[in-house]
C-alpha cells in the first residue's frame, strides 16, 4: 500500500517519519443509493491515531450528507458520489484541525475533553495544548463519543507497583526467616547464661557499691586540663571592632563592585551586538564578527540571544523562526549548539520571561526540525540543567515533553533497526 506524509505542509519531506496510507475509495451504487466507499478508511484512522468514526462523520459534515460507520466491518460510507481528491483534501483539513499540534504541527497528539465539555490536543512533542474549534459540528459528536482513554501506562505502573511489593514481601519473609535461625541454636546458651547471671547478681548484691561516675569525672578533668595550655579570646576593643567592621565593608563593597562590573561588561557587549544586527550586514559576515570577539563564546551567545529576543513575550516562537539564520550562522564552531542552549536556559530562566517560558519546548522543537541543535546536545543539556545549580527553573519543567519525545522517538528509531 502507497504512503504518503502526514500533513499537506509536510508532503515533500522525504525523511518525514509519520506516514500515513494513500486514500482509496470507490463508488458503489447507482441512482438515489449511490454511496462513496472510503476503502482503507480504517488504516489512516489508524495512523492518525483517531476513531475511524471521526473521519467518516467529519466528510459527511464537511460534504453534508449522510455518512456512516460500520464497527464490525470497518466499512465507511458517504452517501453521493466523491471523487478521491475532494475526500483527500477534506482529510487534509480534519489533520489540520483534529491531529496536527497547533504550536509546533507535529501529529502525535490526543484528545483531551474538559471538565467545562471543551475538546483539546495535548501534543506529545512540545507539551502544547491546542483548543479546537467547538463551533465545527465534529467537536459534538467527539464529545458523545469521546475516544477510548489510554490503559497501558497504567497497567504498567500497576504491574511494576505490583512487582515491588512482592520484592518487599519477599526480603520481609528472608528476613524473618534469619532471625529465626539465629535464635534456634542459640536457646540452650541462653538458659544456662541467664542462671549463671543469677548468680552473679546474688553476689554483687553482697559486695559494696563503687561510684560509677567518679572514673568518668576524672577523664573530663584529664581532658580540662590538657587545653589549659591554649586560650581562645576574641579582641572586644573599639579598636579591633572598627578594624574588623571595616574589612567585612570592604569585601562587600569589592563584591558589589565586581557584580557591577560583571553586568556593565554584559549590556557593552549586548550593545555591541545590537549595533552590529542595525548594519543589516549579510548573514556570512556574523560567524567573523563573533570570532573577533575577546569575550568567552557562552558570553558572547548570551549577548546575541538577548540583542535577538529581548523584551520578547507571547510571540517568542514566531521571533526565534523569523530570525532563526542569525542562530544558523552561530552554531557553525563546535561546542555553538551547547551554548545556545545554554542561553535559551538562561534567557528563559530570567524573571519577566514567564511568557517565552511557555513556549520553550515548540522553540526547541522547531530548532531541531531545523537541525540548528541536535538531539544529543538536548539531552545532554537538559540532564545537566536538572542537576546544575539551575535546577529550580520552570524552564525544565516546560521542556520535559519535548526531552520525553525525543527519547520514545530514540527508542522507537533503535527498535526499528
Amino acid at each position: 500500500m502507497a504512503l504518503q506524509n502526514i500533513g499537506a505542509s509536510n508532503r515533500n519531506d522525504a525523511f518525514y517519519r509519520y506516514k500515513m496510507p494513500k486514500m482509496v475509495t470507490k463508488i458503489e451504487g447507482k441512482g438515489n443509493g449511490i454511496k462513496t466507499n472510503i476503502v482503507n478508511n480504517v488504516e489512516i484512522a489508524k495512523a492518525l491515531a483517531r476513531p475511524a468514526s471521526y473521519t467518516t462523520k467529519y466528510f459527511g459534515c464537511e460534504l453534508g450528507a449522510q455518512s456512516k460507520f460500520d464497527e464490525k466491518t470497518g466499512t465507511s460510507l458517504v452517501n453521493g458520489a466523491h471523487s478521491t481528491s475532494k475526500l483527500a483534501s477534506l482529510l487534509e483539513a480534519f489533520i489540520k484541525r483534529y491531529v496536527q499540534c497547533y504550536g509546533c504541527g507535529n501529529p502525535e497528539t490526543e484528545i483531551l475533553i474538559t471538565k467545562s465539555q471543551m475538546v483539546n490536543l495535548k501534543c506529545a512533542a512540545c507539551g502544547f495544548i491546542s483548543e479546537c474549534d467547538m463551533r465545527d459540528k465534529l467537536t459534538t459528536f467527539i464529545l458523545k463519543n469521546p475516544p477510548e482513554a489510554k490503559k497501558g501506562g497504567k497497567d504498567k505502573k500497576a504491574m511494576r507497583r505490583a512487582e515491588k511489593e512482592r520484592l518487599k514481601e519477599g526480603e520481609a519473609a528472608d528476613e524473618a526467616l534469619k532471625k529465626l535461625k539465629k535464635k534456634a541454636p542459640s536457646n540452650g546458651k541462653e538458659a544456662s547464661s541467664s542462671k549463671a547471671s543469677k548468680n552473679h547478681a546474688s553476689d554483687e548484691d553482697i559486695s559494696p557499691k563503687h561510684d560509677e561516675n567518679a572514673h568518668e569525672v576524672d577523664e573530663d578533668d584529664e581532658d580540662d586540663d590538657d587545653d589549659d595550655g591554649i586560650q581562645w579570646q576574641t579582641d572586644t576593643s573599639r579598636e579591633a571592632a572598627e578594624k574588623r567592621m571595616k574589612e567585612q565593608l570592604s569585601a562587600a563593597t569589592a563584591e558589589m563592585v565586581m557584580l557591577s562590573v560583571k553586568k556593565e561588561e554584559e549590556k557593552s557587549l549586548v550593545q555591541e551586538m545590537k549595533e552590529y544586527l542595525k548594519k543589516d550586514l549579510p548573514i556570512s559576515q556574523l560567524k567573523t564578527f563573533i570570532s573577533s570577539l575577546s569575550e568567552p563564546p557562552q558570553d558572547v551567545m548570551d549577548a546575541l540571544f538577548n540583542a535577538l529576543f529581548g523584551g520578547v513575550g507571547k510571540n517568542f516562537l514566531k521571533e526565534v523562526m523569523k530570525k532563526k539564520k542569525y542562530l544558523v550562522a552561530a552554531t557553525q564552531e563546535e561546542g555553538s549548539q551547547m551554548h545556545l542552549l545554554n542561553s535559551i536556559g538562561s534567557f528563559c530562566g530570567k524573571s519577566g520571561n514567564e511568557e517565552a517560558v511557555k513556549e520553550v519546548a515548540q522553540v526547541l522543537k522547531a530548532l531541531y526540525d531545523e537541525d540548528i541543535v541536535e538531539e544529543e546536545f538536548v539531552l545532554e543539556w537538559y540532564q545537566k540543567g536538572l542537576t546544575g545549580v539551575d535546577k529550580s527553573s520552570p524552564v525544565w519543567k516546560n521542556v520535559k515533553p519535548f526531552v520525553v519525545w525525543l527519547q520514545s522517538a530514540e527508542s522507537e528509531s533503535e527498535g526499528e533497526d
